[in-house]
């Protein structure tokens, strides 16, 4: 395919075009391009490839597969590589301060790289739970022509016949505290669950992203679905390549993709599969970018209203592979649109629009992995928006898997300051059966950071209890919590929210089914302690980048974002 582009109002013309940018054009020549490739668009090819986790592993070989898609189709592509902080890795410790702070920091690396080499278009790879939003963020800040692609997903490992996956293992450390599992027992499921390159099996944050970029239309359907060790994922990365080039050629940008529709879209992919909770903080983060209003209660509005249908681990039985071979997120959302619960006007990836694409999908639901809206597994979405008295800014809870008789917890407060000391208490197994354990200054600001609580849920769970207690938090859950969890609890303690105020005993009700999170006292008994509030807890965190993410982080509600976002720009980068 030999096109022509005008280059006249591309980025890259301020780098390639005209006699002042001999010198420029003399890096390139310094690179191996000839002519026609310095004088074709130039396409950014950011990835998230490092070492720190088999989630990212295999980006590199990937983008090498999109690079011949992009020169297929006349375009000259540059790769570059970004950070990612690995859940699976820093968790359970304070190196989970840094996860939360890796979204903006990659949205803002990808703008940089951008911006400073005025590349024209972006395809961009992704592989664990933080860099795919924080991919995509940077697409819609930059309103480029943008192509996301996931990495993959982890296969799961056997054990005694049956799948086995990293959730198992942090489920194990529990039944391990609590003399249920042995050394050796542990030391060959810690050798076998995670077999191959790829990001988490489950329904877990990257895989509830993966399936969010595919509905929000930035990722080419089914690209998210094979896992990464299948060299066929070559096909879509090539395919991808090429869409990005065709994308260009019509100037459709990613705001024309990611609007209040594509959201909606993207939210009930979510809810439907039981995914991940993060994908309240992730899709308003998304929406800012876009300069689009859209909170988590616009999230939760949508969760509320769509059934559970796909039936994906934590809350269920299967593995993303299994989805991928019952037909992966296109066949999800063709039972949507059987439903009327899609907007199929939305332009996508491929230049046409999702209805468009969806026609052309043949296979149906196979009633295992993936059921039929018309017989869901529940009637509404595997996770659920809360408000009260105790989270007036809203809270949030994944509730796939678990019985309406379970979806109520009334108990006495346990309060604990930070992840730390709950996790010490559930190892000490020095907490009680019907008590809401509870754990602040874990929020955005006071954290800092929003860490994730999974070591201390799963514990809980493979002690036995997790349907025995309810666990409440300003920070955040992981994809693969199970129980009784809520998180995001807003404002944060480190604000003065309501949970800064709580003390031991205090009695708390959540109720998922009305979506209530409150407790037991009055207005004015709030406001007392409001008046003998002493501030925010001090950290650790007095300089470098964890001080400047909680100087900048706004609230959970919007995303916890650290910038004003498109409504406050007075130009896009594109158009320059």
């Amino acid at each position: 395919m030999n096109r022509r582009f005008d280059k006249s109002k591309l980025p890259s013309r301020h780098v390639t075009e005209g006699p002042a940018r001999a010198p420029h054009r003399s890096y390139y020549y310094a690179m191996g391009l000839d002519e026609d490739d310095i004088h074709q668009p130039l396409i950014g090819v950011g990835t998230c490839w490092n070492e720190a986790a088999p989630c990212n592993i295999a980006l590199n070989r990937q983008a090498q597969a999109v690079k011949l898609g992009v020169k297929a189709a006349s375009g000259t592509p540059r790769e570059f590589t970004t950070i990612t902080v690995t859940d699976g890795i820093a968790m359970g410790h304070e190196g989970m301060r840094s996860s939360l702070a890796s979204r903006e920091a990659i949205a803002d690396s990808v703008e940089l790289t951008m911006r400073g080499h005025c590349y024209d278009a972006l395809v961009g790879l992704a592989g664990c739970d933080k860099s795919l939003p924080g991919m995509m963020m940077a697409m819609v800040r930059l309103n480029v022509p943008s192509v996301f692609i996931y990495g993959g997903s982890i296969l799961p490992g056997r054990l005694d016949g049956k799948d086995v996956t990293v959730q198992d293992v942090f489920e194990a450390v529990g039944k391990h505290q609590a003399g249920n599992f042995s050394d050796a027992e542990l030391a060959v499921l810690e050798r076998v669950a995670c077999p191959s390159a790829g990001a988490c099996g489950g329904q877990f944050t990257a895989n509830t992203m993966a399936c969010v970029s595919e509905a929000i239309g930035l990722a080419l359907l089914n690209s998210s679905g094979a896992p990464a060790p299948y060299e066929s994922r070559d096909q879509y990365a090539i395919a991808s390549g090429e869409a990005v080039m065709n994308l260009l050629e019509k100037n459709i940008r990613a705001r024309d993709v990611v609007t209040r529709k594509s959201l909606e879209n993207a939210a009930r992919v979510v809810a439907c599969t039981g995914g991940s909770t993060n994908a309240g903080l992730h899709l308003p983060a998304i929406a800012h970018e876009a300069g689009i209003e859209f909170n988590l209660f616009d999230v939760c509005d949508i969760f509320r209203d769509t059934p559970y249908f796909v039936d994906l681990k934590p809350g269920g039985q299967f593995v993303a592979k299994d989805l991928y071979e019952a037909g992966g997120v296109p066949v999800v959302m063709k039972e949507l649109r059987k439903a009327g619960l899609l907007h199929e006007d939305c332009m996508t990836a491929s230049g046409r629009t999702l209805g468009e694409e969806l026609d052309l999908i043949t296979a149906e639901a196979d009633g295992r992995v993936i059921h039929p809206v018309a017989t869901p597994i529940t009637k509404t979405g595997g996770v659920v928006g809360l408000k009260g008295n105790l989270a007036p800014e809203g809270a949030i809870v994944k509730v796939a898997g678990m019985s309406e008789a379970e979806q109520v917890f009334t108990g006495s407060a346990r309060v604990f300051e930070c992840e730390e000391d709950a996790f010490e208490a559930v190892k000490a197994r020095d907490y009680k059966e019907g008590e809401v354990l509870v754990i602040r200054n874990e929020g955005p600001s006071g954290g800092p950071g929003m860490r994730e609580m999974l070591a201390t849920t799963a514990a809980i769970s493979g002690q036995g209890m997790g349907k025995k207690v309810a666990l409440i938090t300003d920070g955040r859950f992981s994809g693969a919590t199970r129980g009784f969890c809520v998180g995001h609890v807003g404002p944060e303690a480190a604000k003065c929210g309501p949970i800064a105020l709580l003390k031991d005993g205090d009695k708390i009700t959540i109720n998922a089914i009305t979506g209530e999170i409150s407790v037991d006292l009055t207005d004015d008994e709030l406001a007392a302690r409001k008046a003998d509030w002493k501030g925010p807890r001090p950290t650790n965190y007095a300089s470098g980048a964890l001080w400047k993410y909680a100087q900048l982080v706004g609230s959970t509600v919007d995303g916890a974002v650290t910038h004003p976002g498109a409504k406050a720009e007075t130009h896009i980068y594109m158009d320059l």
